[in-house]
């Protein structure tokens, strides 16, 4: 940073168009919304738990918050399971209504920004998570319907939702990030979800047990107010040349096309679709199984109160930092590949011990495997990056959140619908269904490498046989 008082010399490695990195990060928007976020998921479930277990006659909440609920019975109480049943096909309906709205509104603003510049791509879905929250609290307050749950969610959608941030915050690090740093320039800033996601999961689990679901939700609400104040105040401009564009047009939905059916480089082409796809069921394994982890904790024989689920979201997030510290001490030793390898063995192994979980020890246990699981998602994220131009990683960036959008809307399907389908034979059995999806990606991966490096060997070869 202190080179920025210096001219740019004449071989300037920003691209054209680009803001150099300034003091004003777009890191702290990221947390602000990802504290919003994880304050509202784990709460929202517990609140839908004690809300329909009592209008069904179920009301187990204090003695689960005291004594857990770990007698014998519990796991043939019919009203129990129909509860948790219940709970699992709300959460199904809330997120898929606002991901299914999400999956075309990121797609439409993404390329947006590239045009118009990321901080109206970041107001946007900002202010439609404080949106989404106020309503929250208004079913609170007046204790309307949970469908009004659903309504929230959808508003959210239509602005952008958190993806739309994911997607602007990752386009924002591109335009102010040299390739040769871009691996761990991402991992940073997945490390930031990983802090705030930990700080709300602590937060939150600790304060609705003294206090209730209405104050955190307050805490959610102005997080998400300071997000959009951010952007709107603070955030500088990372696309220097903004010039004006029609927001409504199927062109933007054309430049993510064309970025797969006309990359810069042909052999690009199949690459960008299988590191898509390896993405593709990276994260949705991760968010089928974060959509469970509450409800798996809730039910028999694990029944634990909210200060528990609040320590396991938690180390859940944990892991977001300990990859990045993990993925910058194995970069000294191994290429990015196989790094993310070893992040996918370590997330199918965490996933195993979680399918099997009875006790607290053993499901901390999985969690602590889990170390390593968030480092294939950056490699990720910079290998697709790396394979396009410097003035496309706006299009690329929304359609890696078309992608993510996508993930969203098949996890919330599957994994919510898998759940109560399974939970007469094996509670774990979403879990271990993850841990055998995710052997695809850890194949995608290896072969793309085994094949870069016999490529470049035979074309080292052919260079040193030529005159």
């Amino acid at each position: 940073m202190a080179a920025m008082a210096a001219p740019p010399p004449a071989e300037s490695p920003v691209p054209p168009g680009r803001c150099r990195p300034s003091l004003l990060a777009v890191e702290p928007l990221l947390f602000l919304a990802t504290v919003s976020l994880g304050l509202q998921g784990p709460l929202a479930t517990q609140y839908l738990w004690d809300r329909l277990g009592a209008e069904h006659g179920y009301s187990d909440r204090n003695s689960t918050d005291s004594a857990g609920c770990g007698s014998g019975n519990a796991t043939a109480d019919p009203l129990r399971q129909e509860v948790e049943a219940l709970v699992s096909h709300w959460n199904l309906y809330i997120n898929l209504g606002g991901f299914f709205v999400s999956l075309f509104s990121v797609t439409l603003f993404g390329p947006w920004s590239d045009s118009v510049g990321r901080r109206p791509a970041l107001i946007l879905p900002a202010a439609g998570m404080a949106l989404q929250t106020a309503i929250y609290l208004l079913v609170m307050y007046l204790e309307l319907h949970v469908a009004f749950f659903l309504l929230g969610r959808i508003l959210s959608g239509l602005t952008g939702d958190y993806n739309l941030i994911l997607a602007s915050c990752f386009s924002y690090v591109a335009d102010t990030s040299e390739r040769r740093a871009r691996t761990f320039r991402v991992a940073i800033l997945e490390a930031c979800l990983g802090t705030a996601g930990m700080v709300a999961s602590i937060g939150g689990g600790q304060w609705r047990k003294a206090q209730g679901y209405i104050n955190p939700f307050w805490l959610a609400f102005a997080a998400s107010l300071a997000a959009t104040l951010y952007a709107a105040l603070f955030l500088r401009e990372s696309v220097k040349q903004k010039k004006a564009a029609k927001l409504f047009t199927l062109s933007h939905y054309k430049a993510v096309y064309r970025l797969y059916t006309a990359p810069e480089h042909p052999s690009s082409r199949w690459k960008l679709a299988l590191y898509s796809l390896a993405f593709f069921l990276i994260v949705t394994v991760h968010f089928g199984a974060k959509d469970l982890y509450v409800l798996y904790e809730l039910g028999f024989p694990l029944c634990w109160a909210s200060d528990l689920i609040g320590y396991g979201s938690a180390a859940s997030y944990l892991a977001y930092l300990s990859s990045l510290v993990g993925l910058r001490l194995l970069q000294l030793c191994l290429e990015d590949t196989w790094v993310a390898e070893i992040g996918l063995i370590s997330n199918i192994a965490g996933l195993v011990v979680i399918s099997l979980a009875t006790t607290t020890p053993l499901m901390f246990t999985g969690y602590g495997i889990l170390f390593l699981s968030m480092a294939a998602t950056p490699v990720i994220r910079s290998k697709l990056s790396k394979l396009v131009s410097e003035t496309e990683q706006g299009a690329l960036f929304a359609s890696v959140a078309c992608v993510e959008g996508l993930c969203s809307l098949v996890a919330t399907g599957v994994f919510n619908s898998l759940y109560p389908a399974t939970l007469h034979f094996m509670r774990g059995f979403p879990f271990l269904f993850g841990a055998i999806i995710l052997l695809i990606p850890a194949a995608i991966l290896g072969w793309i490498q085994i094949w870069d490096s016999k490529h470049d060997y035979n074309h080292f070869q052919d260079a040193s046989l030529s005159p």
